[in-house]
């Protein structure tokens, strides 16, 4: 196929492959679908990618007689290993949806368009847009809020077909990729509480799906509501990061963590449920990536700016040492968020007894470290200043290395 010279205006603008399903958008360019959908819509991009200009609407016309030369083209070079594209389907459309969403109201019906549902979806960005505008997404927060209730009121095994409708609605739920007012739609109390619910007795997809989904939902909520969350959602969070059930589940979970602990209220509510330790163990755990453990290190921070959270970390054997392990050791994002935890310790947690077990665990021999290499100049000042401030009892130490001593700040 090499050696056969492809009509210029059948290659996508973007890739420069040949279109398998060109569409045409508001500017007048044709761009193959698959393509296009991801510049506009998973990369979040409002601009014509060869003309720049601001697009009027997202709509994209499949330009058929393109499509059509296209393919002839192809079984004209067929003997030359060229094969023949096949003729996509068409985008789903408003009716279709309405009547499908009509017949899931039957509960005889349910599963059967749940699974079509779950078809369309797949296909392509557009169906997915479609989806969302008809209201597909409150149908589906609907269908889990009711279910889930139902599989919580009924014994184990009448509850198995409640819990099996929740879990493929939540699927397709989370494969629809929201967009910002999609998400906005689904944030209710009942919906949040279902989703709480599948966190803590759901199976392992779902209650990845769950967390993955609250993650977005929170992203975009209203900080009052972020604000009163109830402290059971924070059980079932450290319940998930416990599990350790999946990397993209514990990595949401994260995310979920920092975004929700930007308030002091939920830092409290996060130690109470028992974070720190579970996170401490986390660090420990020397399968943890180093973007997981960028992030456990975000939320510990957080979480060490109140009292308890301080109290939760010293109160573990490893919580020190694991923190200062991380210095030097995985990323300058890991390096300024382990000082920074070491800082708030220092600043309104340090006993004695804390400022001992920092010099025999090897602390401060690492803050002494830190202030040789370049990690970032405010990391480099944490470090400073907390040499400083607790010069009386480490200075002149036998606990920190002879070599370290050299570097040890003057007051």
């Amino acid at each position: 196929m090499a050696e056969i010279e492809v009509p210029p205006y059948f290659l996508c603008p973007i890739t420069l492959d040949i279109m398998e399903d060109p569409v045409t958008i508001s500017t007048g360019i044709t761009y193959d679908r698959g393509s296009i959908e991801k510049w506009l819509f998973s990369q979040k991009n409002n601009t014509c990618p060869v003309t720049k200009q601001s697009l009027s609407d997202n709509d994209l016309i499949p330009n058929i007689t393109l499509r059509r030369l296209i393919q002839s083209w192809c079984t004209l070079h067929a003997s030359n290993g060229v094969e023949r594209l096949p003729t996509p389907k068409a985008p789903i459309n408003k009716p279709q949806l309405l009547k499908l969403l009509n017949n899931a109201k039957s509960p005889q019906m349910q599963m059967v368009c749940l699974q079509q549902l779950r078809s369309i979806a797949s296909h392509n960005q557009t169906n997915r847009r479609c989806m969302e505008n008809v209201g597909v997404a409150e149908f589906l927060a609907w269908l889990i809020v009711e279910n889930t209730l139902q599989a919580h009121e009924l014994s184990e095994d009448n509850s198995f077909e409640c819990r099996k409708t929740c879990d493929e609605a939540l699927s397709i739920l989370h494969n629809l990729q929201l967009s910002e007012s999609g998400l906005k739609a689904l944030i209710n109390g009942e919906f949040l509480e279902s989703l709480t619910r599948i966190m803590q007795c759901g199976s392992y997809e779902s209650r990845t799906y769950s967390i993955m989904l609250l993650k977005s939902i929170l992203e975009v909520a209203d900080p009052a509501r972020v604000i009163n969350l109830r402290p059971e959602f924070f059980v079932e969070l450290v319940q998930i990061l416990d599990d350790q059930i999946c990397q993209k589940g514990l990595k949401a979970t994260l995310k979920v963590l920092i975004t929700v602990s930007q308030w002091g209220r939920n830092r409290f509510k996060a130690v109470e449920a028992g974070a720190v330790p579970v996170l401490i163990d986390l660090l420990l755990d020397s399968s943890s990536d180093k973007r997981a453990c960028e992030m456990i290190l975000v939320v510990l921070d957080l979480l060490c700016q109140c009292a308890e959270g301080r109290a939760d970390l010293l109160q573990h054997g490893a919580g020190l040492a694991i923190v200062a392990k991380k210095i030097l050791r995985v990323s300058p994002v890991a390096s300024e968020r382990a000082v920074r935890i070491l800082h708030s310790i220092c600043k309104f947690s340090a006993t004695a007894a804390v400022l001992q077990e920092m010099l025999q665990i090897g602390v401060v021999a690492k803050l002494c470290l830190v202030l040789q290499v370049d990690c970032g100049l405010k990391t480099r000042e944490r470090s400073r200043e907390m040499l400083k401030l607790h010069s009386r009892a480490w200075s002149n130490s036998s606990c920190i290395p002879k070599n370290f001593v050299s570097l040890y700040p003057s007051n």
